[in-house]
């Protein structure tokens, strides 16, 4: 399986550095992206930034509730994390083990 990466030019960049080879940069509607990745058997593991998570945010619900495959991850792009942003894995994680794995506060 591989990796892949829904995201933003600089962010590609970055991954791409980080050994991703399959990036995806939508330059229109990243849903017609999606659609794609989704018809592929390959890609196990989709990063997506937290961006374009929340402007396809319906529609990514509905595809995580219908595709096993791939797992989708969602990162941060180079301007940080957004402040309202739900982070989903640690999401699922507290609910299947009910501790929460946020980032520790000083």
């Amino acid at each position: 399986m591989k990796l892949a990466a829904l995201c933003d030019k600089d962010t590609a960049v970055g991954l791409r550095l980080a050994g991703v080879n399959e990036l995806f940069v939508p330059n229109g509607i990243p849903v017609k992206m999606l659609d794609e990745i989704a018809e592929r058997t390959d890609i196990g593991i989709l990063f997506i930034t937290e961006k374009i998570a929340e402007e396809i945010g319906k529609y990514l619900k509905e595809f995580r509730l219908q595709y096993d495959t791939p797992i989708i991850v969602e990162i941060p792009d180079k301007t940080g994390r957004l402040e309202d942003h739900v982070d989903f894995v640690s999401h699922l994680i507290k609910k299947a083990v009910g501790i929460d794995v946020g980032k520790k506060e000083r």
